[in-house]
């Protein structure tokens, strides 16, 4: 199951504020052996959000969703997420809360924040109890990290244990000096070939011609017998190289 996060607004695509929840999220996940497969970025617009999470929906991902939950009318995500197959209606539960918080200003306003989509379940909110919502594998969250990264967190450690790995793959690097990316090719497919569970990278460098970051990431036994063999080619090739991590 692949982990893919959707971020939610005008504010972030028309660069008014910056975009903090993915590299939270990726130490996160990356503290329970996870990692983040995708990010898309979306604006306040109806179609396209609605496309995107029929999208995402379909493609059967672990999904947090962050932003347009609220009541106003640029917060347009419970009625898209009701749009891709499961109509909007007021949650039992999300009223109690609502009016619990609220009294009697939930209504006729705040009240809109407990229409969701059938079926769905309460994400709990710490800070100010008006609860993001699942619908499947899809979380939908405030925009506000202080409120959103608990309950990222909360989604994680109460759903997803069974994916948590122990022993997250691990990454060496080490930086090539003085030959041109082509003359390592043949290197990099011969460590795939003998190490098709890790994964090889390659990174120029913008700054000094000829200068080559070479990355190996995979299960620990298999990086280092691959990081290994990485070096001793480079020694073969006469290329000078410094390990990095």
């Amino acid at each position: 199951m692949d982990i893919g996060l959707l971020l939610i607004g005008d504010e972030l695509t028309r660069g008014k504020r910056e975009d903090k929840h993915f590299p939270h999220m990726r130490e996160v996940l990356a503290a329970r052996g996870l990692e983040v497969a995708w990010v898309r970025i979306v604006g306040d617009d109806r179609a396209r959000l609605t496309r995107h999470l029929r999208e995402t929906f379909a493609s059967g991902d672990l999904v947090f969703s962050f932003g347009g939950i609220g009541g106003t009318p640029d917060d347009l995500t419970r009625e898209c997420a009701a749009a891709s197959g499961r109509p909007l209606a007021r949650h039992p539960e999300a009223v109690v809360i609502l009016e619990e918080r609220f009294g009697r200003e939930a209504y006729p306003i705040r009240i809109r924040m407990a229409e969701l989509p059938q079926g769905a379940t309460l994400i709990p909110n710490p800070v100010n109890r008006v609860p993001g919502f699942s619908v499947g594998d899809h979380h939908f969250l405030p925009g506000f990290p202080d409120m959103a990264w608990p309950m990222a967190e909360w989604v994680l450690d109460t759903r997803y244990r069974h994916l948590f790995d122990p022993q997250p793959p691990v990454e060496r690097r080490l930086r090539a000096e003085d030959t041109p990316e082509s003359a390592l090719v043949p290197l990099m497919e011969t460590v795939l070939a003998a190490w098709p569970e890790v994964q090889v990278s390659s990174l120029p460098s913008t700054g000094r011609r000829g200068r080559i970051e070479l990355g190996v990431r995979g299960p620990r036994a298999q990086a280092e017998a691959a990081f290994a063999a990485m070096q001793s080619g480079l020694d073969d090739l006469g290329v000078a190289w410094t390990v990095l991590s």
